[in-house]
């Protein structure tokens, strides 16, 4: 599922005038755009362009509201016209919707990234090392370093995984890691999403759609490609096969079409070469999975699958999953097949497991983190709990295991009876949660009703750990699109934007402008 991040309205959101605004231009994009507290990714606080934005700030300057309005009109009929969707669950208009895609791409010079590629590496590296430890000796419990008792009863523990070996000693083959900015424009880890991460299509469609509709806007950059990620994906599928698979078969089990994330596992499939099936599609004979096929069954060696662990198999977890493989876990076990990501791995995105992800880089890499974790408060811990009883109205309250934007609350923005809800809540079972401060998240240009307008934004850049870890550049950057909204989720309002990692040269010539 798609994570998100929740914050209580900045001032600048609310009904106060930013004390910066750019002077006004007739018919210019830029005309009305104010920068407020937050960290704005394109204009400083004196209203100058950062440097790697000045060329896109003069051409945002030069263009008519009329004109990308126009261009942005044919970007959303490309994404309808290419299918481009998701499902919301909760919408009385219906399930189905279009994508929604901003149009002023999202710029990350070539220096930030190195960083962010580095921080992401270590990242996955140690909760790789983190998961065999837990499912094999614990040391890491043993020594204190993470409470035994916070992994062992945490609910996406699989206690059933205790001593079982997996392919190449990898747990997260596929990782979306969710970043926010600071005030002062560092980088920080939101969360890690480790289990069945979704939103890799919408990046790769992003980049196709701007450069059919808006080419111009390539021009003055040297932007990184991220269309070679479907083939990473797969050299990753394949390095996990087992060892007697000479040519594997590698298949994309989904839950099916009314799953939110459907297209992308569509799209992925296609994009990858590889069978879209679903668990009827599968059946498992002597400990081997085998796909059903017009002309027989035929053996499958790798599943790429997009279905949590409770609904994977009902002979061992959900006995009322009808969207699983009977039998799977056993075949999986015996070594007869490999699944990305691995069985277990929910363990080391549980919200709860989050704070100790430094303490994990330090104690298995001997490094410190190059990137820091939000402040997060466990109301197990009494302290803890005594600071966010105390803080309620200021900070913003999660449950470990949920997700979308749901089970949360967001204090400056809650009422006197959610808060109590949730007192009363954790008080029961303050294991379930967790706390945080309310960090503004950085803002983007975005257009909004003829103009640009500043609007809140995240980042969640993919990496794959296979033969070798790799972080596509880029990632998905999304946009909390309704006024004064601080949620980027797209089941709740949001939006995306494309992202544009910068070939090192680029910077200069940015510069230079």
């Amino acid at each position: 599922m798609m994570s998100e991040f929740v914050m209580a309205p900045s001032r600048s959101d609310q009904t106060m005038a930013s004390p910066h605004s750019v002077a006004p231009q007739e018919g210019a994009l830029l005309s009305h755009y104010s920068v407020g507290p937050a960290f704005d990714e394109m204009l400083d606080e004196r209203l100058v362009p950062r440097p790697d934005y000045a060329p896109l700030a003069k051409r945002l300057r030069q263009t008519t509201g009329e004109e990308f309005s126009r261009r942005k009109a044919m970007l959303d009929l490309s994404m309808r016209q290419d299918g481009v969707g998701f499902t919301v669950y909760r919408a009385e208009e219906g399930i189905e919707r279009v994508w929604p895609m901003d149009p002023v791409p999202r710029i990350i010079p070539a220096a930030e990234w190195e960083l962010i590629e580095a921080g992401l590496v270590q990242r996955i590296t140690a909760l790789n090392q983190f998961l065999w430890d837990v499912y094999h000796e614990q040391h890491i419990l043993k020594d204190g370093v993470v409470p035994a008792r916070l992994v062992l009863q945490g609910s996406s523990f699989r206690r059933e995984f205790v001593g079982a070996n997996v392919p190449r000693r990898i747990y997260i083959h596929i990782c979306g890691t969710d970043l926010i900015r600071g005030a002062d424009g560092s980088y920080l880890v939101l969360e890690d999403n480790g289990r069945t991460p979704s939103g890799v299509s919408y990046m790769l469609q992003n980049r196709q759609v701007l450069k059919r509709v808006f080419p111009a806007l390539f021009a003055d950059y040297d932007v990184l490609p991220n269309d070679d990620y479907p083939a990473a994906l797969l050299d990753v599928l394949r390095y996990i096969a087992p060892e007697s698979a000479g040519s594997p078969t590698t298949v994309l089990l989904s839950p099916g079409m009314y799953n939110s994330a459907y297209f992308e596992h569509s799209f992925l499939a296609q994009r990858m070469g590889i069978e879209l099936v679903e668990g009827r599609d599968l059946v498992v004979d002597a400990n081997r999975v085998f796909m059903r096929t017009t002309r027989g069954l035929k053996r499958v060696d790798v599943i790429y699958r997009r279905i949590d662990d409770d609904f994977l198999d009902p002979l061992t977890f959900r006995a009322d999953s009808v969207l699983g493989v009977p039998g799977l876990v056993n075949a999986y076990r015996a070594g007869n097949v490999a699944l990305a990501n691995s069985i277990g791995t929910g363990i080391a995105d549980d919200k709860g497991v989050y704070p100790f992800v430094p303490d994990m880089i330090r104690y298995y890499l001997k490094q410190d983190p190059i990137l820091p974790n939000v402040e997060t408060f466990r109301p197990e811990v009494p302290a803890h709990l005594s600071h966010v009883l105390a803080n309620l109205e200021k900070m913003v309250v999660k449950r470990v295991n949920e997700s979308g934007g749901y089970g949360m609350l967001v204090g400056p923005a809650s009422t006197a009876e959610q808060r109590e809800e949730f007192r009363r809540a954790i008080q029961a079972n303050p294991r379930d949660f967790i706390a945080q401060p309310t960090i503004q998240l950085s803002t983007h240009p975005t257009f909004v009703d003829g103009r640009l307008e500043g609007r809140h934004v995240d980042l969640r850049p993919f990496v794959l750990c296979g033969e070798r870890v790799v972080v596509t550049p880029g990632g998905l950057t999304r946009v909390a699109l309704p006024k004064g909204s601080l949620v980027v989720n797209s089941s709740q309002g949001g939006g995306s934007k494309d992202t544009w990692i910068l070939a090192p040269e680029s910077r200069s010539e940015a510069e230079s402008c």
